[in-house]
């Protein structure tokens, strides 16, 4: 744990600049200095952007049917989302920031945390955004600034900086920035309160650290004091080498069709319990309760759009085949025959270290649990070795033909052998 009363410490924030986008580029070059767009799954919004597809004025998350004309007018670049693609790259970037820095906290997908000891943040921005590059082929950006808010407001500078960093050090630097900024592009307050401190005559973040403190409790609870400390230059947050295990694990998609039977519902939930129980092994955890829903196709105004069951398991677990078992249960339970379906989807909560929940004080250790915990490591084992879904259940299904549409994804590169980049010399 890095030590944060460290007075000659600072806080870098690593963003990768248009991270998905800039993941399509690495494996191809062509779409370089070229409009590029993301879609989310079922190819229905777009979720990520290129600074050239920015500047033709196309917003996140619109649908894309409504930019149709502008991306073919501008020969814009379409592709479909490739998570398992990203999520690799975006593990290679974490790890090349580790051999720089051991205190590494992973923010997102395309940000994190490197608290600075006593090294020159100038040489380090320089030479951590030259390795990355170099080894993964992600550009980034980096503020670097004495506490994590201060930090989020320099990389929002160094987007816009030539040389791709951005170091608030001096109490007089970050508040002829806080200046110019506006109280909703501060980290932790959102527009809703924005709005609240501009009826309140509060226009800008610098304006917002000038309050009194007992003023800033009343009307910003002591979260909100926190923040305002924090651009104060006063160090708040936790650094979190070791991220929290999550509380409850969703795991969802909307189908690439209309659903009508019960088995394609079965197994696209069976699918989504599978997925859910990786997740919850990953984080060493169980969970003791799941909730299954089914939501309706089409969409009709005043009319209830999702049903739910809930289960409390017997005892916490992470065995894929019985949450899978619960999963379909209740599609039993949800499902009605000549209705058509739009999603399912699980979600696990009541979840528990594997290490620290209570058993039965009668009940030893089962030779039943120990086999499912072996046979879901063998099973992990093999699918991070040769592959995700290098081995999946049968109730999963082979075809999949509720997919959801991913009609312009890029091959996954780093993920399949069968999908490796192919270089042709002439």
């Amino acid at each position: 744990m890095a030590n944060q009363n460290d007075p000659k410490g600072l806080y870098a924030l690593v963003d990768c600049n248009n991270f998905f986008a800039s993941c399509e580029r690495v494996f191809n070059p062509r779409l370089h200095n070229k409009p590029v767009v993301i879609l989310s799954n079922n190819d229905g919004c777009i979720i990520a952007r290129s600074n050239e597809a920015k500047a033709l004025g196309i917003p996140m998350g619109a649908p894309l049917f409504q930019y149709r004309k502008l991306i073919d007018d501008y020969h814009v670049i379409v592709r479909s989302a490739n998570f398992l693609l990203y999520s690799d790259m975006s593990s290679r970037v974490m790890q090349t920031m580790e051999t720089l820095s051991p205190d590494v906290e992973v923010y997102s997908i395309d940000e994190a945390f490197i608290h600075l000891h006593h090294a020159d943040p100038v040489d380090f921005a320089r030479k951590l955004r030259s390795r990355i590059l170099q080894w993964t082929g992600i550009p980034v950006s980096l503020g670097i600034a004495p506490t994590k808010t201060l930090a989020k407001a320099a990389a929002r500078l160094a987007k816009k900086s030539l040389q791709g960093f951005c170091i608030l050090s001096q109490p007089q630097e970050w508040e002829n920035e806080l200046k110019k900024m506006a109280p909703e592009d501060v980290w932790g307050i959102g527009r809703r309160i924005s709005q609240k401190l501009s009826r309140l005559n509060i226009h800008s973040a610098y304006d917002l650290i000038q309050c009194d403190d007992n003023w800033i409790r009343k009307h910003l609870s002591v979260v909100g004091l926190r923040t305002v400390m924090e651009l104060r230059g006063q160090c708040c947050l936790s650094f979190d080498e070791i991220p929290e295990p999550k509380k409850s694990i969703t795991c969802s998609r909307s189908y690439g069709r209309p659903v009508n039977t019960i088995e394609d519902a079965w197994e696209a939930t069976a699918h989504y319990a599978a997925r859910a129980s990786e997740k919850l092994r990953e984080q060493n955890s169980l969970a003791s309760g799941i909730s299954i829903f089914l939501s309706p196709h089409p969409y009709i105004p005043g009319t209830p759009q999702t049903t739910y069951v809930h289960f409390t398991l017997p005892t916490p677990t992470s065995f894929a085949p019985l949450l899978i078992k619960y999963a379909k249960l209740g599609i039993e339970q949800l499902f009605s025959p000549g209705q058509n379906y739009r999603k399912s989807g699980i979600i696990l909560t009541d979840i528990v270290q594997e290490n620290a929940y209570q058993t039965d004080l009668f009940s030893p250790p089962s030779p039943k649990n120990i086999k499912h915990s072996q046979a879901m490591l063998a099973l992990d084992s093999i699918n991070q070795r040769y592959g995700s879904h290098t081995l999946q259940f049968a109730a999963e299904g082979l075809l999949k033909s509720w997919k959801n549409r991913q009609d312009l994804q890029s091959p996954a590169f780093t993920t399949n052998w069968n999908e490796l980049l192919t270089i042709h010399a002439r």
